[in-house]
């Protein structure tokens, strides 16, 4: 999954679908000889195209050739502020509304068709003490640097998101609980291989995680968020323990 990609595939269909409109549409050029064409294409017979006649159909033909540039340039603003309102404010990732959406969306296929995937769910270790001894710019490069890993780790049916703070949320398409645990634990990995350099500094990056796999048993989103919250919880303190 390429960081940031969320919503942005819907956008640019629209941008194509409204440029490809107004590329094919007979009137897209707005000149007089075409859109003259194009009142003959109706079958208006020419004897019937007096000066009054033609200059009143062309006006027309311009009018609806500016709402159908105005109707494009409305479905770009309307795809890019979807975009806007699903986008993390701090981090290239989604935001938990969208990741809400996108698990309900989950549940639902889940329950029609019977398949078993899963959510991961991470917390960031050790937080409150980067931002303590380094500031919360530290705080937030270290955020960005586990969005980049989740985000660039995953496949392209997967989806990366911060679920607020220091948590993020990876809903893993078509995987059952084995395979989930062997991603998160990949994953917690890779964010731990990569230490953040900061003002000459490398600080160490880790985090905890949870997993849980849903099908159709008719779970909501916040519930199954809920029970991957709490197998991150008891894993956490199990690690502690030990």
């Amino acid at each position: 999954m390429k960081i940031a990609e969320t919503r942005r595939a819907a956008y640019t269909s629209a941008a194509r679908r409204a440029g490809t409109k107004s590329a094919s549409s007979p009137m897209a050029t707005g000149s007089v000889a075409e859109s003259s064409d194009s009142v003959s294409i109706l079958g208006i017979p020419d004897a019937e195209l007096t000066p009054k006649v033609r200059g009143a159909i062309m006006g027309l033909l311009e009018e609806v050739q500016r709402l159908r540039e105005e109707l494009g340039q409305t479905g770009k603003r309307i795809a890019y502020l979807e975009q806007l309102a699903d986008q993390d404010t701090l981090l290239p990732v989604i935001n938990r509304r969208a990741f809400v959406r996108e698990l309900s969306r989950m549940l639902s296929f889940g329950e029609r068709y019977g398949v078993i995937s899963s959510v991961l769910y991470f917390d960031v270790n050790g937080m409150k003490q980067i931002n303590d001894t380094y500031g919360h710019a530290a705080g937030d490069a270290a955020l960005g640097r586990v969005a980049r890993v989740l985000a660039e780790s995953v496949r392209e049916s997967d989806v990366v998101e911060r679920l607020g703070g220091d948590e993020f949320g990876v809903i893993l398409a078509q995987s059952e609980i084995p395979l989930a645990h062997e991603k998160a634990e990949s994953l917690a990995a890779q964010i731990a291989a990569a230490p953040l350099e900061w003002k000459g500094e490398l600080l160490p990056i880790r985090v905890s995680y949870g997993a849980y796999a849903f099908a159709g048993d008719g779970s909501s989103a916040d519930s199954v968020l809920e029970q991957a919250d709490k197998a991150m919880y008891e894993r956490k303190r199990a690690i502690g323990g030990r």
